[in-house]
């Protein structure tokens, strides 16, 4: 809840519309870090993944309890929603970070940034949302970009192909978590839906971790502070300045605003990774970015004329 004064100034009214804008460039930037802390841990994908979560869930566990202390949301009824969501995060996590030591940093994000499109394909087939025409032209446009990219990895270098495929496959993963999201949400607060995806996929991270045999001790000083550095970055900053984000703008604005996160991390990757594009990337990356940017305005679009007929 945000408190507004009864006459605000002009100044604090503008400073009050700015504020989301800057909150979601803040968000761009956390999460355009992901891949860079990944990369940086001397320790498998999924091990990295699995400290990402149990952090960050223990700092925000007392905020869940006092939040919960007046009226906790959590019943028989809905309890499914996010034990759903932490599962598909799990298993988005382990691929997509498993991914970025076969391919790019730049590219790993740009193919898991394809969410958007199983988003609207599954909204399709099980709500029986209606799609336009421009969604079908973005989505032909940004598997072109993706194809582009995947194919011409795999005739360079099969290990590269191989994590594009990793990358992309997270993607599905990511975009079933925004499908179980979109229904749960209508249960939870923001917060209380993040710690208990983020218990979740803890807990499915472990069993993965287990039964993959990665290890969970011995690991450097440094990337003890790379864990806690994704924790915090990309997973609290990142994910809370996105919802607050959404919660004072529409998510028109915000979602198509989401593929900067690619973009950053490419940027990022240059002087961080040494990872610098070469001209197919870069002309399947910006193709796949148009793409994922029609089909991301199609959709909210067209979820926005729903709503507006359904009140109507």
């Amino acid at each position: 809840m945000t408190f507004m004064p009864a006459t605000p100034p002009v100044r604090s009214s503008r400073q009050s519309s700015l504020f989301p804008y800057l909150a979601l460039i803040v968000g761009i930037l956390a999460l355009g870090m992901s891949a860079i802390f990944v990369r940086w841990a001397d320790a498998p994908g999924p091990i990295t993944a699995f400290y990402r979560l149990l952090i960050s869930s223990l700092i925000l566990t007392p905020f869940f309890i006092a939040r919960c202390r007046p009226r906790c949301a959590v019943t028989r009824a809905t309890f499914h929603f996010p034990v759903w969501g932490g599962i598909l995060t799990a298993l988005d996590l382990a691929l997509w970070n498993s991914s970025l030591f076969y391919t790019t940093a730049a590219n790993a994000t740009l193919l898991n940034s394809t969410a958007p499109l199983w988003v609207a394909l599954g909204a399709w087939l099980v709500f029986r949302e209606r799609l336009t025409k421009t969604f079908w032209i973005g989505l032909s446009i940004a598997l072109a970009g993706a194809t582009l990219i995947v194919g011409f990895d795999f005739l360079t270098h099969i290990s590269i192909g191989f994590g594009d495929l990793l990358a992309s496959a997270s993607g599905i993963f990511y975009g079933a978590y925004f499908l179980v999201t979109q229904r749960g949400r209508e249960h939870f607060d923001s917060l209380s839906y993040i710690w208990l995806v983020s218990v979740s996929a803890c807990m499915g991270l472990g069993i993965l971790n287990i039964g993959m045999g990665n290890s969970f001790t011995g690991y450097s000083a440094q990337t003890w502070l790379v864990f806690c550095g994704a924790a915090i970055v990309s997973q609290i900053i990142g994910y809370i300045a996105v919802s607050y984000a959404l919660g004072h703008l529409p998510a028109s604005v915000v979602s198509p605003s989401m593929i900067g996160q690619p973009i950053m991390t490419a940027i990022f990757a240059i002087p961080f990774l040494g990872e610098i594009p070469n001209a197919i990337q870069l002309i399947g990356g910006f193709i796949a970015l148009t793409g994922i940017f029609l089909v991301n305005r199609a959709y909210h679009h067209n979820r926005n004329q729903s709503e507006i007929l359904t009140i109507n």
